[in-house]
């Protein structure tokens, strides 16, 4: 079945298939041009014989010198019946392999009888019991009948008959010639077909080998050109092909790799979907705006969205509407402007993408416009109105005894304290944004540092009945840095905790080595911060309870101050809260500002 679902196979049947009609055509045809020609010689001989017969006959008087004559005449392989009469007829010669024909059949046959009753000549071919003694089957035979003229006056007929065995004979032997051709040209037709297939094949069979190759991803492989003909021609279309190939699948590499690029270096997310409301290409920024709504969900796999109800109602819009659409949506303490339009598919929408701008900066100025002055105010105000107040009073002579206003003094003196604070931390932090910090690098032991930076707020944290608590997930860490800038970082984040923590509560120092360096966390079990206040913690003068109460050394700079001096450290801070689960401020140092021991 190989073989002939093959080239070879098919290019060998068809030929032979052509062969072999072609053959049995002529075979037929050259048949039946020799039955007919044996046929037509056979009945001039047994005519002329017929009529020569006739002719003895008429010519002698002597009947018996007459038909001794006509048996000479006919010889052995024909026969012939000379009929006088019903009564009276003789067979010649009258030995004879050839039985004798029934004069009965003479006589019934209307073609036959006709010689006699109206003297004219008749040719005729018929089926006939044997007539020869060694033979039990049916022949076909050719029967010639002459009218005669006798000497008595009376017109009789000469049938003179013979089997047609030697056409038949000729008919075989024809045939057999005919087969010994016909395999002949089968194998002639085998070999040439083998011949010409295998230099048809041949190049086939590399070019499919070729094929494979470039299916592969080898679009460089090339066919050797053999021949200069069709089949040279379709081996040089190919290897252009195969170049072509291979320039535009570097084109299309070029070019996907320079949208990769364009999409990874884009600072706003992109979001593609397809019209089921699949994601099929994000790219950094989109990622992180997914990662985010991950965390909001608690990475819960089984029950977690793919994406914001809002984002899935605005793709609904863009493909019922076909209209871009616009939506903005808050993600921990982000906020997101997201704009989807749809993808086009000829005349159809197949999908949509969807670019997404995080506006969390821009909101953030512009809450700070807005809560600047206040928050300024609120700061200076208060410490000012006691001055003031107090100042009037030891001024008018409201204090009645030295006691009094020795502590009107003590409490002006307790507030322009509070404002040199204010006025040195502002300072401070203008120093440190402008760059002119300075950092006095040492090598320290994490593990007793941060032993003896807690054990500074274990009374405050007994006073409170929290628990306070350290946790070294690497052990023998030490680290280049500032140790007075970082200890200003954690009494700020652990002073906070301890702050917002209810009675009960818990507040852990968590230090872990990463990859990207030594994390130190800050936890605790308080009330959290709102998803709205998440991104301005770090803000000057920013405060998340909106009743402004602080306690009694507060600046509201403290967070600002901690942001600058880690990112001094070439670090990173940055916090995570939700609201009745608590905060955690995690700052990380850099690696290559670390060593393990």
């Amino acid at each position: 079945m190989w073989f002939l679902r093959s080239v070879v196979g098919k290019l060998w049947a068809t030929i032979l298939l052509l062969v072999s009609c072609v053959l049995f055509i002529l075979t037929i045809l050259l048949l039946k041009f020799f039955e007919t020609y044996h046929v037509q010689e056979a009945e001039k001989e047994l005519t002329q014989l017929a009529v020569r017969v006739s002719e003895v006959m008429q010519e002698h008087r002597d009947e018996a010198l007459a038909r001794s004559i006509a048996a000479t005449l006919v010889g052995n392989t024909s026969k012939a019946i000379i009929v006088a009469d019903k009564t009276h007829y003789w067979y010649l010669p009258a030995s004879s392999q050839i039985r004798d024909l029934p004069i009965s059949f003479v006589e019934e046959d209307q073609e036959l009888r006709a010689v006699i009753t109206k003297q004219k000549q008749v040719k005729k071919k018929t089926y006939l019991p044997s007539l020869q003694a060694k033979e039990d089957r049916y022949n076909e035979w050719l029967i010639v009948g002459v009218p005669v003229a006798l000497n008595d006056g009376k017109h009789g007929a000469v049938f003179v008959y013979q089997s047609l065995n030697a056409v038949e004979d000729t008919t075989q032997q024809t045939k057999r010639l005919i087969f010994l051709a016909a395999f002949i040209a089968i194998v002639m037709t085998t070999v040439f077909a083998f011949f010409l297939s295998t230099r048809i094949t041949a190049p086939l069979r590399k070019m499919r080998q070729a094929a494979f190759e470039v299916a592969r991803g080898k679009f460089d492989t090339k066919v050797p050109i053999l021949t200069h003909d069709e089949i040279g021609e379709l081996a040089m279309a190919f290897n252009q092909m195969g170049r072509r190939l291979q320039f535009n699948i570097n084109a299309l590499n070029q070019e996907k790799e320079q949208l990769a690029s364009i999409l990874s270096s884009m600072a706003d997310g992109v979001i593609t979907f397809n019209r089921d409301g699949e994601i099929l290409i994000t790219n950094p920024p989109a990622e992180r705006f997914l990662q985010s709504w991950y965390f909001e969900q608690g990475n819960e796999s089984e029950a977690m969205a793919a994406l914001p109800p809002q984002v899935k109602e605005q793709f609904a819009r863009v493909v019922k509407e076909e209209t871009r659409q616009v939506a903005e949506v808050t993600l921990q303490g982000r906020t997101w402007v997201i704009l989807m339009t749809p993808l086009y598919n000829q005349t159809a929408v197949r999908g949509a993408v969807a670019m997404l701008r995080d506006m969390t900066e821009e909101r953030r100025l512009d809450k700070l416009r807005k809560d600047f002055i206040a928050n300024v105010s609120h700061e200076l105000r208060t410490p000012i109105a006691m001055l003031q107040g107090y100042s009037e009073a030891i001024i008018d002579d409201i204090a009645a005894t030295d006691e009094e206003k020795k502590e009107m003094a003590k409490v002006i003196y307790d507030e322009s304290l509070r404002m040199g604070r204010l006025v040195n931390d502002l300072l401070d932090l203008a120093r440190m944004e402008a760059g002119h910090i300075t950092l006095n690098d040492e090598d320290v032991q994490l593990r007793p540092y941060i032993e003896r930076v807690t054990r500074k707020f274990q009374g405050l944290a007994k006073e409170k009945q929290i628990d306070l608590s350290t946790e070294f997930q690497s052990e023998d860490l030490h680290i280049n840095m500032d140790p007075d800038r970082i200890e200003q970082v954690l009494t700020n984040l652990i002073d906070n905790a301890l702050r917002h923590t209810e009675e009960n509560g818990m507040v852990k120092v968590v230090v872990e080595q990463t990859g990207e360096g030594v994390s130190i966390h800050v936890q605790d079990s308080g009330s959290g911060i709102p998803e709205e206040d998440l991104p301005f913690v770090f803000e000057r003068f920013y405060k998340a309870d909106k009743a402004r109460t602080r306690g009694r050394s507060g600046t509201g700079l403290g967070l600002a101050i901690a942001k600058n001096i880690i990112e001094a450290h070439k670090g990173t801070i940055h916090a995570h809260s939700k609201l009745g689960e608590g905060t955690t401020f995690t700052f990380t140092l850099p690696l290559n500002e670390t060593k393990g021991v």
